[in-house]
């Protein structure tokens, strides 16, 4: 399960990060750049970005404001999913 660190959440095991996503607050707070998305290759296809993806929509949401969705992976998911459509800044 992703936790909420800073701008971000992380995904841990065994105490080791792998997985993470950051975001850049931007226009006084209004919108979220979300700038960066990774995990560890031994993680991957284990929808693991989604979840923190997930998380960040989650709050946004929660705190009405809108996303930037600059890194690659969450561009893709912003064109992919509909259910999105609302937060994209």
């Amino acid at each position: 399960m992703p936790i909420k660190e800073g701008n971000g959440y992380v995904i841990r095991r065994e105490g080791e990060i792998i997985g993470e996503i950051t975001y850049v607050p931007s226009n006084e707070g209004k919108v979220w750049i979300v700038d960066h998305t990774y995990v560890s290759p031994e993680q991957r296809g284990q929808n693991l970005a989604s979840s923190l993806l997930q998380a960040v929509v989650d709050e946004a949401r929660q705190a009405g404001v809108k996303i930037e969705p600059a890194c690659s992976y969450a561009a893709a998911q912003f064109k992919r999913r509909k259910d999105y459509a609302d937060l994209r800044a």
